[in-house]
C-alpha cells in the first residue's frame, strides 16, 4: 500500500476516534432557540458549532438556518439576469465575467462520469462538475446569470443571508444543477437497462464552485452591480 493511501487511512482512523469521544465543552447548538448539543458535544462528529440537523442544513444551503431559495422564487431572477447579459454582451465587464466562466469550463480537465467521483477530493469533485458542464455545452451566460440571479435575490430580500458563503452554495447548486448527472442505456425495448447518476450537490463540493464563479464574476459585480434590473414577479 502506498505511503498516500497509509496516511489516509490513518488519519481517518484519528478523526473516528476524536469523534467517538463527546465533549462537554459543546453542549449547545449554535442557531438560536435550538436546544440540542453541538455534534462535538455527542459522540456524533466533530462539528462544535452546530447539532446534526443544523450541520447538515448549513451543509446543503451555505446557512444552518436560512433555507435555498426554490426555482419560483430565483427563476424570475435567472431570466432578468440573462436577458441583461444578452442586451449588455458588448459590455468590457460582461464580457470579461462570460470569458472567465468560460476559461473555466475549458481548463476544467477531463470529463469524468458521475458514478466514477468516488475518493475523489472535494476540489476534484467541482473541476468534475465544471466538466460536465463543458461537455453538455453550457452557455457560459447562463453561468453567469446564476450568479447575477443569487446577487438580485438577495438584494431584494428583506431576510436574507448576506454572508459570502450563502451566495457561493447558492449560485454553486443552480450550476450544478444545468448538468449534474450522468445517463446511461445499454439494449433496446423491455430488456434495456439504464443508469442514472446525480451527484449530491452538497458541502465542500459546492464552496470550491461557488468561490470560482464569484471569482470570475467579481469585476462584473464591482462596477455593474447599480445596474443589475428588477425581474417581473408574478403576484
Amino acid at each position: 500500500m502506498s505511503t498516500n493511501w497509509t496516511a489516509k487511512r490513518e488519519r481517518k482512523a484519528e478523526v473516528k476516534s476524536r469523534a467517538n469521544e463527546p465533549s462537554a465543552m459543546f453542549s449547545r447548538c449554535r442557531v438560536v432557540g435550538c436546544s440540542r448539543p453541538a455534534r462535538a458535544g455527542t459522540g456524533d462528529g466533530l462539528d462544535t458549532r452546530f447539532c446534526r440537523s443544523h450541520a447538515d442544513h448549513y451543509a446543503r444551503h451555505g446557512s444552518a438556518y436560512k433555507a435555498s431559495y426554490g426555482a419560483r422564487e430565483i427563476n424570475p431572477y435567472r431570466a432578468a439576469a440573462l436577458e441583461w447579459l444578452e442586451a449588455n454582451q458588448s459590455d468590457a465587464y460582461v464580457a470579461n465575467a462570460v470569458d472567465r466562466v468560460a476559461t473555466l469550463l475549458r481548463t476544467a480537465g477531463p470529463h469524468v462520469e458521475a458514478f466514477r467521483l468516488r475518493g475523489l477530493s472535494p476540489q476534484e469533485r467541482a473541476k468534475a462538475a465544471w466538466a460536465r458542464l463543458r461537455k453538455a455545452g453550457i452557455d457560459p451566460r447562463r453561468v453567469v446569470a446564476a450568479w447575477l440571479a443569487v446577487e438580485m435575490i438577495i438584494r431584494d430580500d428583506p431576510k436574507a443571508e448576506r454572508k459570502a458563503e450563502f451566495k457561493q452554495v447558492q449560485a454553486a447548486k443552480l450550476v450544478h444543477r444545468m448538468a449534474s448527472g450522468t445517463h446511461k442505456r445499454w439494449g433496446e425495448g423491455a430488456t434495456a437497462t439504464e443508469l442514472h447518476v446525480y451527484p449530491r450537490p452538497r458541502g465542500r463540493v459546492l464552496r470550491h464552485m461557488g468561490e470560482a464563479l464569484e471569482q470570475a464574476c467579481e469585476l462584473l459585480i464591482q462596477h455593474r452591480a447599480t445596474s443589475l434590473p428588477k425581474p417581473k414577479l408574478k403576484d
